[in-house]
Formats: structure tokens, sequence, C-alpha cells
């Protein structure tokens, strides 16, 4: 049932005319600039590719942004009715076998393995590979 107060559906978005206005606002600003080196003065317009590496890798720009670093023991897959039959002392058996070395994760995606050490009664980890960029970009490809 609709009612009159209801909103209309929402229009599709048009990414190339967004993406025109967007040059069209830049070229704007930079016109008005007056060569005052504003800076979105050469900013290129956003048509939905990444840009283009340049000479200037500035990887200080990220340092400070925060990620979820987490290592894996071990998975499993089991039926909703055995997650609720679970009481304290349970034993869920997982996939690792002991000895294999533990996934480290960086927001879910695998950047190397380890193993398991204690200092200062602190869990820890080892790391005994790193898995290269290469092998990341495959890793992603097939999922």
């Amino acid at each position: 049932m609709t009612n009159e107060n209801d909103n209309p559906p929402a229009t599709p978005v048009d990414e190339q005319a967004l993406a025109d206005e967007w040059a069209q606002a830049l070229q704007e600003q930079a016109s008005t600039d007056h060569g005052g080196g504003g800076a979105f003065a050469s900013a290129p317009a956003f048509d939905g590719t990444p840009p283009a590496p340049t000479g200037n890798n500035d990887i200080s720009m990220v340092l400070d942004i925060p990620v979820t670093l987490s290592v894996e023991l071990g998975r499993t897959k089991v039926p909703i009715k055995y997650i609720l039959q679970l009481a304290q002392g349970s034993i869920v058996e997982l996939d690792a076998l002991a000895g294999e070395p533990m996934d480290v994760l960086v927001n879910g995606y695998l950047i190397a393995q380890g193993e398991v050490v204690v200092v200062n009664e602190k869990f820890g980890i080892r790391l005994t590979d790193i898995v290269t960029p290469s092998e990341r970009l495959r890793r992603l490809s097939k999922h």
C-alpha cells in the first residue's frame, strides 16, 4: 500500500553524467584559481578507473590507517544444532594440524604465516613466511 507521503523511487545514477559534472566543476575551479595552485586544479575527472601510478609512491599517506590484524588457528564448518550444544569444556575440532603454521590476516586477507610463541606470558606469532604481493593478487583474483 502506498502513501502520498512516500518518497518516489530513487532513479539510477548516471555515472557518466556525474563524472562530467565533476569535470566541469574542476575546470571552473581551475579557471577561477588564477594560478594559486589549488589542490583540485589539476585533478582529472573520475571515470571509474583507478588512477595510473605516478612516480611519487608516497606510502606515508596511509601509514596511520588502522587495520585489523588477526591470527587464524584453524577453521571448521558445523551445523547450528552443534553450536547450540556447546558448553564450557567442549572441544571443537579444527581443520589445521598441530604444528602447522598459523595464518596471519590483515582485514581478512592472508599476508603471512607463522608459529605461536610466548613472550613474557603473552602469546605472539613469529612470522615464518610472508606472502609475496604477486601471490596476494593471485589469491584475490580467485575470489
